[in-house]
């Protein structure tokens, strides 16, 4: 079995929403309802987790990260036989500016934590994290 291990950062605007992308149904026709979720994808081994992460931002949104970002959440994703996934969870705080999208992504979308808990066609993955951390979402 293999092992790979995933970053993910709900990322906060200065407004404090949060920034969801679409995934483009072009590259990844394959995936269905699940269509929402967090910036992130996985690391370089030997490279630094935050400094994983810090890439991941920079090459999906154009974005930078501000400060340090908190853990939030560790999870194992066993959807496929042959892989095992550790995706590990960071809320971080993003510099304002444009979204710049990378081709992984057809859309992006700011919302309210209250807005995020009734959209349809979020990453399950990052449902349960949301569903998890609650208040922790908000900045409280």
């Amino acid at each position: 079995m293999q092992l790979q291990v995933g970053v993910k950062a709900i990322l906060r605007n200065e407004e404090g929403k949060i920034l969801l992308l679409r995934r483009s149904q072009a590259k990844y026709p394959d995936v269905k309802g699940d269509v929402w979720d967090i910036v992130g994808g996985r690391i370089e081994p030997g490279t630094p987790l935050l400094d994983n992460l810090r890439r991941e931002i920079r090459e999906e949104t154009g974005l930078q990260l501000q400060g340090v970002p908190k853990l939030i959440a560790a999870q194992d994703i066993l959807k496929n036989p042959e892989k095992h996934v550790v995706r590990l969870t960071y809320i971080a705080e993003v510099a304002a500016g444009d979204v710049r999208l990378d081709d992984d992504h057809e859309a992006y979308q700011w919302y309210t934590s209250d807005e995020l808990r009734t959209l349809p066609g979020l990453d399950r993955y990052f449902t349960e994290v949301l569903a998890a951390v609650g208040p922790a979402a908000k900045g409280k």
